[in-house]
């Protein structure tokens, strides 16, 4: 089976990280929208615009199924997505939330959402996670941090200060949703902030048990990649050869 992974950049390769050591999939097509990227400061109208663009790019493919790893359009643009689709089309945030129903039992957890500006706006992972009972949330955007990690700064003073900024008033959680595709790549950083004691939930993880749940079988091959963009796709091939 073929896969289509699509981001708003270079994020979602985290999602790919997963599936090529989880292998779902016996190919990969990644599209990154580089020359618009980041989608987490475009309005829902313009969200919604560009990932139907993008869904063009996959027909090029005859791709079986559809990741929108960018959470900005799995909160906006996964309905319009469908609708224009043959194949199934998932996001990143239900397989994320129920990750987290899988691993926190606990509805009196605290629970921290960090995202992108239009991900948090949504309200999408605060309403489900309600809706599933749990009460103590709380949400940051920290968006700043996606261009800090796509310039490889992955640790460090900097990456420091910055986790500071958005976190130094938030109270200890119990479990931390990574709500953007970046954010993974930090993941160490992030829990290290709060001793390594949270419970992550990584999009790349989640989606890949999620799919797993709904009866995709791991397969023992190393799938093949193909990674293409919206402008210098050779920047976002050494981007990938670093974090892959």
């Amino acid at each position: 089976m073929k896969v289509g992974v699509f981001d708003s950049g270079a994020g979602g390769l985290t999602v790919v990280k997963s599936l090529i050591e989880y292998p779902l999939f016996e190919e990969i097509i990644y599209y990154g929208d580089t020359a618009r990227v980041p989608y987490g400061t475009k309005d829902s109208n313009t969200i919604i615009r560009y990932s139907l663009e993008a869904l063009e790019f996959f027909n090029n493919f005859d791709i079986d199924i559809l990741i929108t790893a960018c959470n900005t359009v799995s909160a906006y643009a996964l309905d319009s997505l469908r609708d224009k689709s043959n194949y199934p089309i998932y996001g990143v945030i239900e397989p994320g939330i129920w990750a987290l129903s899988q691993k926190v039992k606990s509805k009196d957890a605290n629970i921290l959402i960090m995202a992108t500006r239009a991900t948090i706006n949504s309200k999408r992972y605060q309403s489900e996670l309600k809706s599933l009972g749990y009460k103590n949330i709380e949400s940051i955007q920290a968006g700043m941090l996606v261009p800090i990690v796509e310039e490889g700064i992955l640790e460090g003073s900097v990456l420091n200060e910055m986790l500071h900024y958005y976190l130094k008033d938030i109270k200890e959680p119990d479990a931390i949703i990574l709500g953007c595709t970046h954010f993974p790549l930090i993941a160490k950083e992030i829990a290290k902030y709060f001793n390594n004691k949270p419970i992550l939930i990584h999009s790349g993880e989640a989606i890949v048990e999620y799919l797993e749940d709904k009866g995709y079988k791991n397969i023992s091959k190393t799938p093949i990649i193909k990674i293409n963009a919206s402008d210098n796709v050779f920047a976002l091939r050494d981007i990938a050869k670093k974090w892959l």
